[in-house]
């Protein structure tokens, strides 16, 4: 019987933290800013002639609705 009980428990010891970091996975998007010198004109790329870009991974935030606070002052 404790063979048993120990099985079931390392299953669940070792399911649980897969399950976890699949919820925990967020939403990235890529964003791109052009490059600029000091001068504050945007570097260009000397083969292409396009604007350098400095490009970066960032988390999308959900937006959550809420009701509207009621004043205290109205009572």
């Amino acid at each position: 019987m404790k063979h048993v009980i120990f099985i079931a428990g390392l299953a669940l010891a070792l399911a649980y933290p897969a399950q976890a970091a699949e919820e925990t996975k967020a939403e990235t998007k890529k964003v791109c800013v052009d490059v600029k010198d000091k001068e504050g004109k945007p570097v260009k790329d000397a083969k292409t002639g396009k604007p350098k870009q400095s490009c970066k991974e960032v988390k999308v935030h959900k937006k959550h609705e809420g009701t509207k606070v009621e004043d205290a002052k109205k009572k």
